[in-house]
């Protein structure tokens, strides 16, 4: 019984479509139909009934998974185990964002590379927000993002912090000072993407000193090098990950301000599906919490 069969019977069970399945699995939905067609040829059983409209698992198709995740999970072990990481195969699609990328995700992506040679890495970069719902929709394996992520059979690991801060052109003219915040606010504050945990923890700080939502101006952006780009060129104040912006500020081109009051620090996780067939998620995840514990050392060292 082919093994990669398994795993298709169990991505069209998790995702209840053989379209979807086919476009986790880098496939046709033909190749799907096959599988699940040999598959049932050889257990004697339909897994599935089919419609115009929906895919439904049968009864047998429901006795079939846990003794197919069992398989599965017993081949990655046999492989690792007897082959070694280096004969892992396979593709591990991981949803981040751009704080991410701006600080370990070069790391984490490497050191995957060293261990898992010939694991392939399709990587989203979006809202933590979109990831999210990526990730309970099955369309990602790993989420990386402001956290934590709910929904069923997740599992979600702490990662740290990455702290944040308000920064600005000198051309703004802010001094070395503390500023209130109504002088901050004379300027667009160039923000996370709205809908986003980072702007609603911000939203909350300026509705604690009074500020509604109306009054301030706010530019939001899914994308730290936009803000920085606007930032740069003095269009309004910009909340920034202080490892985002060290480079700049070293070179005079930003200056971090002293406001009274402080931007809530980034808290990242690792979120992934539990699914006890296929541990790499889970390594990958173990792995980024490495890199971040790593980076947040070196980070304090340099700012």
């Amino acid at each position: 019984m082919n093994t990669r069969f398994l795993e298709t019977f169990l991505w069209v069970a998790r995702l209840k479509s053989f379209s979807a399945a086919a476009e986790r699995l880098n496939t046709t939905q033909a190749a799907i139909s096959n599988r699940i067609a040999t598959l049932e040829r050889e257990l004697g059983v339909r897994l599935f009934e089919r419609d115009t409209h929906a895919v439904n698992i049968t009864a047998d198709g429901e006795k079939a998974v846990r003794r197919a995740e069992e398989i599965v999970r017993l081949t990655h072990q046999l492989r690792d185990q007897i082959g070694g990481s280096q004969s892992l195969r396979g593709t591990v699609s991981i949803g981040t964002i751009d704080s991410i990328v701006y600080s370990w995700l070069p790391d984490l992506i490497s050191k995957v590379h060293c261990r898992y040679p010939f694991i392939r890495i399709d990587l989203e970069v979006d809202t933590s927000l979109a990831i999210s719902r990526r990730l309970v929709g099955r369309q990602v394996d790993l989420a990386l993002v402001v956290g934590p992520v709910s929904g069923a059979d997740l599992i979600n690991l702490e990662l740290g912090t990455l702290a944040t801060g308000w920064f600005a052109s000198p051309r703004l003219g802010f001094g070395p000072r503390v500023l209130e915040l109504a002088e901050v606010l004379a300027f667009p504050i160039i923000g996370y993407s709205k809908g986003s945990y980072p702007y609603h923890a911000m939203m909350q700080q300026l509705e604690k000193a009074g500020i509604d939502e109306e009054t301030a101006r706010i530019f939001n952006t899914n994308s730290i090098a936009t803000n920085i780009r606007l930032g740069l060129d003095g269009i309004g104040v910009a909340v920034l990950p202080k490892i985002a912006a060290r480079d700049y500020v070293a070179r005079g081109e930003l200056v971090e301000l002293t406001v009274n009051i402080t931007v809530q620090p980034l808290v990242f996780y690792a979120a992934y599906l539990k699914r006890v067939e296929n541990p790499i998620p889970g390594t990958i995840a173990e792995m980024a919490g490495e890199m971040a514990a790593d980076f947040d050392k070196r980070a304090m060292e340099l700012l």
